[in-house]
């Protein structure tokens, strides 16, 4: 069995597809017997990111990551963000000449020029040269492999997604779920800006809209859309209740680069309605009986309707995480030269 370092900015307490990713990954990985170590903000002082407060930026030197690294000597290296932690940790593999892998997550370029005024190309570049550093750098889908690729990024592999099929799943349809009048129209994910969340809005819908989720953006929308029901977040249970209510499921976000809340809706019966670009593209593409795709978003929502319940099920249970962590595994291993068969 393998000793693992991951290395990742992206921890608890956010709530977002890279947490949910590795976290997931690294439970399969343990029920396999390989051990793991993390480093993560919350093993060392850190502060909250001014207006992201469930960002936390970890404060710490090279010599302190270093040495936690040293002392666990492992057999392979993880990369799974391009911040502090994992810059100190590609500086180490570089300094030891050990090969390592890197996963793209995020669109860091895209959402940081949306918030700061610096072009994304200069991003693009600090981001590519970060990565191809590595000796594999992971990507969810075929499309972002594709654009990556255009980019200059090399050593790219594919690392898909899975869902946790017994908490995901169909139930009874209430007939006014949280009150509301159906046909009931869900997002769900962070309120943040990058989520593009006002083109759902503004939407005109027969029915009911409601957005579970908790970020910046959260009350300047609840403000603006007094109409529309938002929760704010919700978790396991209650989540996934909440998400086998809705009739369809839009995602309204053009930057992902893949969508798990996209598995989880499907998983829960939920057919999807969202724009033909990265992620749902990829996902749902081949499935219009579970999904709708339109560059009009509305045309999307309202085709939706019309799809089959049981076929979102059927798509979502092709996606396990056993499935997508024998993939990590064998890109990590693909790394350090060790080629494995396929399973």
């Amino acid at each position: 069995m393998a000793k693992i370092t991951i290395v990742t900015d992206a921890w608890r307490p956010q709530v977002n597809g890279v947490v949910r990713s590795l976290e997931n990954t690294i439970d399969e990985m343990q029920r396999m017997g390989h051990e793991i170590m993390l480093v993560t903000p919350d093993r060392f002082r850190n502060v909250p990111l001014p207006s992201y407060p469930e960002i936390r930026i970890a404060l710490t030197r090279y010599s302190t990551v270093r040495k936690e690294i040293d002392k666990f000597q492992p057999s392979f290296v993880h990369i799974a963000t391009e911040g502090p932690l994992g810059f100190y940790a590609r500086r180490w593999c570089l300094q030891r000449k050990m090969p390592f892998s890197t996963s793209y997550h995020t669109r860091f370029p895209e959402y940081v020029s949306a918030r700061l005024p610096l072009p994304q190309s200069l991003l693009y570049g600090i981001v590519r040269w970060f990565h191809n550093a590595g000796n594999v750098c992971m990507v969810a889908t075929q499309s972002l492999e594709d654009e990556l690729a255009g980019r200059g990024f090399r050593n790219l592999m594919r690392w898909t997604r899975g869902i946790d099929h017994e908490l995901y799943a169909p139930r009874p349809l209430e007939e006014k779920p949280f009150g509301l009048p159906r046909p009931l129209f869900m997002q769900v994910g962070r309120v943040a800006v990058e989520k593009n969340i006002p083109a759902f809005l503004d939407l005109d819908l027969p029915g009911s809209k409601i957005v579970i989720g908790d970020g910046p953006d959260l009350e300047k929308l609840r403000r603006a859309y007094p109409d529309v029901l938002f929760t704010g977040a919700k978790f396991g249970q209650e989540l996934a209740e909440a998400y086998a209510q809705a009739d369809v499921f839009v995602f309204p976000s053009k930057t992902d680069t893949f969508g798990n809340v996209i598995l989880e809706a499907l998983a829960s019966g939920v057919p999807v309605a969202a724009y033909p670009v990265t992620g749902p593209a990829d996902i749902l593409g081949e499935h219009p009986e579970a999904s709708a795709l339109d560059d009009d978003l509305r045309k999307a929502c309202l085709k939706a309707l019309d799809a089959s319940r049981a076929g979102a099920r059927a798509l979502a249970e092709s996606y396990t995480w056993e499935a997508a962590t024998r993939q990590f595994l064998r890109n990590v291993m693909q790394a350090n030269g060790i080629v494995l068969a396929a399973q």
